[in-house]
């Protein structure tokens, strides 16, 4: 497992406990911190700060301000609301606008070259240990641009290797996230994230954090499982901290998500749980792994 913390986990966790938590969509331009995270599994992405009143030959328009490490590297950028960036990836320019602070006027942005997509493997057991099986996980960035960052950092430090479903309720959830190791899971539990904007409904087999509260958002994950009444999807999102970042891939009603150990039911006082039973092993597969998404 990798040292921790790491510098993203800075980036995700800063000033949370000085600063408030509530959204908020700013009325004029004014003064921001952008941070910016490449997610390309191979490539090193430059970034360019644009000037907006110069032509696109101008060697003006693009100003340098930083190259960015694959596979979760971060740069922190000061600007304002509405300004854009630019990064180049396979001879093409993106125009990256920063129009979205929150109220700790922060925005996360996601760099993924012309890809929207990371795929996450999680081999696991099934029916109590007795056959093993994959759930093939689709990370959506622009979904939940935070969370979905912080997971592929734990799923890249091995924070899930060896946990346990904790929680498994048919037509309800399966929940998992509690790290295996007790001193990295109590060092990654204080390190919780702000919470993202709501973008899309949740849906059968979406993926979404758990949390207690604001801004409270730390390893945990939760699945909505097949069969989740319209009631309760709609249900899911109430809550500030639950933002869907990616969904499990495939056949939900005949895939492994049904075949998890559910016999201790849901947490107390709904059920008697499982803390310790272990049942899966979660990892993202290397880099070759991940492959540009049409």
């Amino acid at each position: 497992m990798k040292a921790f913390p790491s510098k993203l986990f800075t980036f995700l966790s800063v000033t949370l406990a000085i600063i408030g938590s509530s959204f908020v969509a700013a009325q004029e331009p004014h003064e921001m911190t952008a941070v910016f995270i490449n997610e390309h599994p191979r490539e090193e992405i430059e970034l360019f700060w644009v000037t907006p009143d110069r032509a696109e030959d101008d060697p003006e328009r693009f100003i340098f301000k930083a190259k960015i490490a694959p596979r979760g590297g971060a740069h922190i950028a000061q600007t304002f609301q509405f300004h854009e960036f630019a990064y180049r990836h396979e001879g093409k320019t993106h125009y990256v606008s920063v129009d979205r602070p929150n109220a700790n006027d922060e925005q996360v942005i996601v760099i993924n070259g012309s890809n929207e997509d990371i795929r996450v493997r999680c081999d696991l057991t099934i029916n109590s240990g007795q056959g093993n099986d994959a759930l093939d996980i689709v990370v959506k960035p622009y979904w939940a641009p935070r969370g979905a960052a912080r997971f592929l950092e734990l799923v890249r430090m091995g924070y899930y290797d060896g946990v346990v479903f904790n929680r498994v309720v048919p037509k309800f959830l399966t929940q998992f996230g509690i790290g295996a190791d007790y001193e990295t899971r109590t060092r990654v539990r204080e390190y919780t994230i702000w919470d993202d904007f709501h973008t899309v409904a949740f849906e059968p087999g979406f993926i979404s954090y758990a949390g207690s509260g604001p801004d409270s958002r730390a390893a945990e994950i939760f699945i909505v499982m097949p069969g989740a009444s319209q009631e309760q999807l709609a249900r899911f999102g109430e809550n500030d901290w639950e933002v869907p970042f990616g969904f499990v891939e495939g056949d939900l009603e005949n895939g492994p998500l049904t075949k998890i150990y559910s016999g201790y039911g849901d947490m107390p006082p709904w059920g008697k749980g499982a803390m310790q039973y272990r049942l899966a092993y979660c990892r993202a597969d290397k880099a070759s792994s991940f492959f540009l998404a049409k």
